[in-house]
């Protein structure tokens, strides 16, 4: 046999719960935004590309906030503001807060990419820095007329690259630029009402004909091993402080449920439970992992930071990167595949090749790849994992990654040493390879487990939620609460279990960013403690963190993985 790389390339998909489950409002419009760029983007290269395999991760929260605008669509009850306004008929005057919501969220996306290319869309962005530089209050100066353009542009901006190369509408709507009349707009909400409503059965249609394989993240995306136990944050830097308290209440209980609601939800969606599982944020620890294997999970992934970490740490002499880096592992005791991400070759994707151009960044890769087939041994397949978001990066490349994913999966289609596969196929190779010494706990992002705890902010965020948690169990345990109200306060307290709130507490975060998802956090927090029937903490009134990065390009909330 030759020498051979087998490429996985795992592509995550996950939002948090947007929602305020008491109006059914949603508070942000990222689901449906990414939905009718990313997801059918992506979808899209896949299927034009009939030779590349790959992996597609979907977080049971993003897929049920999708079924939740399909759900809006069919009955034609919009929840979402934003949404809202791009339909809006315009007999009755925008209120002060509907004028407020244009202006906060309207520029908010990649300037030189999503906004500067069009002249009409730029213009209408000079015209409101205009009215700023001369001291005046652009929503005191504006009309209605512009808020409404403004809207149209807004998501002519985040429609895909590949929907604007091939929708009518869209190049008739960039062509006129300005001025457009209600119809346009009703026209361009039932182009978005297709993209979103078509999403999952997209996804399943690709996976239903082997072209990728569907994964799944336990249900809220939680951050496991903390939920399990702080002290993991500690294997990797035990100089870290940590919240007050050893443990989250019942974590490990509470990580079982998330992740048992996710196979139970995949299988319904799908067909059949997914045969892997990316825990959030590649978080793992030696007690999640045997819970993975209790479920008969065929595989999961990590960082190879983690990787290194657990091997240095068992004493054995360190072998060389490409000995280990490029092959499935086993989990202690178990016959659950692990398998470890290229964190170079992921972050080349993720942060670098947006400055290169599209096929000269391909083909790079490519090369990359060919380098390390060939200095694998004599008759070895090296299998290279490459995972990261498959939403944030692509509002930084030029034309949504368009000409780079185009060039990328040709190259890999038709390629002699080099395929693509997926980590179920895979997984069966790690049967007879090495079972991994006790893990060491650690992420996709260094490593390790700091980006969610070990700061002032983020400790003081876990101890808000260990505090509710008690309450919650008090309260549960008392049987005051009738089966459905304690389903939905369960509900509820998932959703506060979350990762995303505690990777944005941190003052080397934008301030924006961080003012938005501690104010979700919060106000989750405090709508358990209503269903709980408990009065809300006075902390809660309080901001966690505030933040003080700077603001970043752009205007989408990028993570750095």
């Amino acid at each position: 046999m030759d020498k051979r790389a087998d490429l996985v390339l795992c592509w995550h998909m996950h939002q948090p719960d947007y929602r305020d489950h008491a109006s059914g409002e949603f508070t942000q419009p990222w689901v449906y935004l990414h939905a009718i760029k990313d997801y059918a983007d992506m979808a899209a290269h896949l299927e034009r590309h009939a030779g590349v395999r790959a992996v597609v991760n979907l977080v049971p929260v993003l897929l049920e906030q999708l079924e939740d605008y399909a759900d809006q669509f069919a009955t034609g009850r919009i929840r979402d503001p934003l949404l809202a306004l791009l339909a809006r008929e315009e007999a009755t005057p925008l209120t002060p807060e509907e004028r407020q919501l244009v202006f906060t969220q309207c520029f908010r996306a990649n300037h030189e990419k999503m906004v500067q290319p069009y002249p009409a869309y730029k213009g209408l962005h000079d015209l409101y820095l205009a009215l700023g530089e001369h001291g005046r209050v652009p929503s005191d100066y504006l009309s209605d007329r512009y808020c409404y353009d403004l809207v149209t542009w807004y998501h002519l901006a985040w429609i895909g690259e590949t929907v604007k190369r091939s929708s009518a509408l869209v190049a008739r709507l960039m062509s006129s630029g300005t001025a457009f009349a209600r119809a346009d707009r009703q026209a361009l909400f039932e182009l978005v009402a297709e993209l979103v409503t078509g999403t999952i059965p997209r996804y399943a249609r690709l996976a239903a004909t082997g072209r990728i394989e569907l994964s799944s993240t336990p249900e809220r995306h939680p951050l496991a091993p903390l939920l399990i136990d702080f002290r993991a944050a500690r294997e990797s830097r035990p100089e870290l402080e940590l919240p007050t308290g050893a443990a989250y209440p019942g974590g490990v209980e509470r990580v079982r449920a998330h992740l048992d609601a996710a196979l139970v939800t995949h299988a319904r969606r799908f067909g059949a439970p997914p045969a892997g599982v990316w825990p959030a944020e590649g978080a793992i620890s030696a007690p999640l992992l045997a819970l993975l294997a209790e479920r008969r999970c065929r595989w999961t992934a990590s960082s190879e930071s983690v990787l290194a970490n657990t091997l240095r740490a068992s004493g054995r002499p360190m072998p060389e990167r490409a000995q280990y880096a490029y092959r499935p592992w086993r989990a202690p005791g178990s016959e659950l595949a692990c398998f470890f991400r290229d964190d170079r070759l992921s972050d080349l994707i993720g942060f670098e090749y947006a400055k290169w151009d599209g096929v000269e960044a391909a083909a790079h890769f490519v090369g990359e790849l060919e380098a390390i087939a060939a200095r694998a041994g004599a008759d070895a397949t090296s299998v290279v994992s490459v995972i990261l978001d498959g939403e944030n990066c692509w509002e930084y490349y030029p034309y949504n990654g368009f000409y780079f994913l185009d060039a990328l999966y040709g190259k890999l289609a038709t390629h002699p040493v080099i395929r693509t596969t997926t980590f179920a196929a895979a997984a069966s190779s790690a049967a007879n390879g090495d079972e991994l010494p006790r893990i060491v706990a650690g992420s996709w992002v260094h490593g390790d487990l700091t980006t969610w705890i070990g700061s002032p902010e983020k400790n003081r965020a876990w101890e808000l939620l260990v505090a509710a948690k008690a309450d919650f169990d008090r309260v549960a345990g008392s049987g005051r609460l009738g089966a459905d109200a304690l389903a939905a306060a369960e509900r509820q307290l998932a959703d506060c279990e979350s990762s995303d709130w505690f990777w944005w507490m941190g003052d080397y975060n934008p301030a924006f960013a961080v003012a938005t998802f501690d104010q979700l956090y919060r106000a989750n927090l405090a709508r358990l403690y209503r269903l709980l029937g408990l009065a809300i903490p006075d902390a809660l009134a309080e901001p966690i963190s505030r933040g003080t990065g700077h603001p970043e390009l752009g205007g989408a909330m990028r993570r750095a993985s």
